[in-house]
């Protein structure tokens, strides 16, 4: 495929539908620490923050979230044990204090006497014994993110096979204190108790309210940095500053706005127009045709981000159950066409799964880019084992977005002119888009993975078993007992050759086509300050301040 061409059209026809007015950017990086904004000093009098979330957001009960967007609110309302800094490091959070055994199998954490739910209620470690416990009940079925928890001991058992929750890890000593032991050293283990599928409930309020986390209501209640007033749902959530918070003075915003406006150009010129403060990643997105201009006036700011772009196969729908078949689907897009021309984020072509900001030599992968000739062989041999003379069409889903629609629409053509296979574009909301991959109603699917930790294991082990936040339905005997094989090495080196051979293994099998390595790309205006925006993805408004 032409790819100027391509880029051409995309610029020509997206130049009609947008301002590119000159916007205010921060060159500092917008995370950076400020005396000046914790102290108060300089601060405007107005602390109003306004930002796209894009969408409506799927969940924000912490059990039940698995995306980026319910995740923009939760980081804002909730709050646990630890909570991950602007330097990139777990800090005590809900946690004032805490031992690790000499083993490194038995933490004891001691919650703030001043720690306090937004009713008042006191924050206990009781209300962490039942988050946690229901999210390993075997009866929540929508928990997608219950391994994140499978580092506890007896975890995995209660979820999966029918153990009792009385022999999981998780001890409540006093009001106060709670001990957690693991299954094994687990190094990533306080960065784990600052996600959101580690956030307490106040288990006095929500057990046996099953629709608590639905609306803003008297049984939403939170614990972190700032309170939902509102819910409009599918057009904006309202925060606002928690006064009783225990970190309140660090706290300057007195309200955050955020709204749903789908639609990329739209929200650039909120932006432009004064209507928002920021506009991009990590919560939104920026218009493609956009983005030369933005880098051109300085306006711009990228920074790494530790995510893949991919897309993956139905491995339990043929023609994708080969993987022969994958591969050719796989090695015949021209990946860095993509970046260059289209998403021009300064992303990174991906031929692997983890990250090079995680494993450097993933910089080069596993696979040439655009490789052509080498795809065309895996399909002869892939049809030759299906028994096909050709391909039938196929469909290619993704959930709306201008980006999304491009790099299908490129890639469309690619798999067209390169193995002759028709493409069908098919795109779906959000919500709608989640639940046809989660049911298995799709072909070939656009998603994502930024991490939650910084560590390998958090992009293999969704692969480990079909279901949950793998909607690629590929499992591998191999491939899951070298996941848990890792999971006891306490010799660094060591379990990352292991990691390394799972990683071999997936790649051989590729029941995704990786695109690129994701960087987050934002705009701010010259007066917000110290918005945390996370190499993980995330932004924490925290710290933010408005100045004058």
């Amino acid at each position: 495929m032409n790819l100027k061409k391509w880029s051409l059209f995309l610029a020509l026809a997206l130049a009609m539908t947008i301002v590119l007015a000159a916007c205010g950017g921060d060159d500092s990086k917008s995370n950076s620490s400020s005396s000046e904004g914790s102290s108060g000093n300089g601060n405007a009098a107005d602390q109003t923050f306004d930002i796209n979330i894009k969408t409506e957001p799927p969940s924000l009960h912490p059990g039940k979230a698995t995306d980026t967007t319910s995740a923009a609110v939760l980081y804002q309302t909730f709050e646990g044990l630890m909570r991950i800094n602007p330097e990139g490091e777990p800090e005590e959070a809900m946690a004032e204090s805490y031992e690790v055994s000499d083993d490194q199998l038995t933490y004891t954490f001691h919650i703030r006497e001043d720690a306090t739910w937004s009713n008042g209620d006191p924050v206990t470690a009781q209300d962490f014994e039942y988050a946690w416990k229901w999210v390993l009940d075997p009866n929540s079925a929508d928990a997608d993110y219950a391994y994140q928890l499978y580092v506890i001991k007896g975890a995995q058992a209660a979820k999966e096979e029918g153990g009792s929750m009385d022999d999981v890890g998780i001890t409540v000593k006093d009001d106060k204190t709670l001990v957690v032991e693991l299954a094994q050293p687990t190094p990533y283990f306080l960065d784990l108790t600052a996600f959101y599928t580690y956030y307490p409930v106040n288990h006095n309020v929500v057990d046996g309210v099953d629709d608590w986390a639905l609306d803003a209501s008297e049984n939403y209640v939170t614990n972190g940095p700032f309170l939902m007033e509102s819910w409009e749902h599918k057009n904006q959530i309202v925060l606002k500053k928690n006064p009783d918070y225990w970190d309140a003075d660090t706290v300057n915003f007195e309200t955050v706005n955020m709204y749903m406006i789908d639609d990329e150009n739209t929200s650039l010129e909120m932006y432009n127009s004064g209507e928002l403060d920021w506009a991009g990643s990590p919560t939104d997105s920026l218009p493609l045709a956009a983005i030369q201009s933005l880098k051109s006036d300085g306006s711009l700011n990228i920074s790494p981000m530790a995510g893949i772009y991919y897309y993956s196969f139905n491995t339990g729908q043929t023609p994708f159950d080969n993987a022969n078949i994958r591969k050719a689907f796989a090695l015949s897009i021209n990946r860095e066409g993509i970046v260059k021309s289209i998403t021009q984020r300064e992303e990174q072509p991906a031929m692997a799964l983890v990250p090079p900001s995680i494993w450097e030599e993933n910089s080069e992968g596993y696979f040439k880019d655009n490789d052509v000739e080498q795809a065309k062989e895996y399909l002869d041999k892939g049809l030759e084992e299906l028994g096909l003379d050709e391909l039938p069409p196929v469909k290619l889903s993704y959930n709306t977005s201008e980006a999304h629609a491009s790099i299908a629409q490129a890639v469309q053509d690619m798999w067209r002119e390169n193995l002759g296979v028709e493409v069908e574009l098919n795109n779906e909301e959000w919500n709608v888009y989640l639940d046809s991959l989660s049911q298995g109603n799709y072909q070939i699917g656009r998603m994502g993975w930024v991490a939650d930790f910084n560590d390998a294991i958090n992009f293999l082990e969704i692969f480990q078993t079909a279901g949950g936040n793998n909607y690629t339905n590929w499992e591998n005997e191999e491939y899951a007992a070298l996941i848990e094989q890792s999971r006891t090495e306490t010799d660094p080196e060591k379990r990352k050759e292991i990691l390394r051979q799972a990683e071999q293994i997936f790649m051989d099998e590729m029941p995704l086509a990786p695109i690129y390595f994701n960087t987050n790309v934002w705009l701010n205006k010259d007066n917000v300050k110290d918005i945390d925006v996370s190499p993980l993805g995330g932004i924490q408004l925290k710290w933010g301040y408005i100045s004058e």
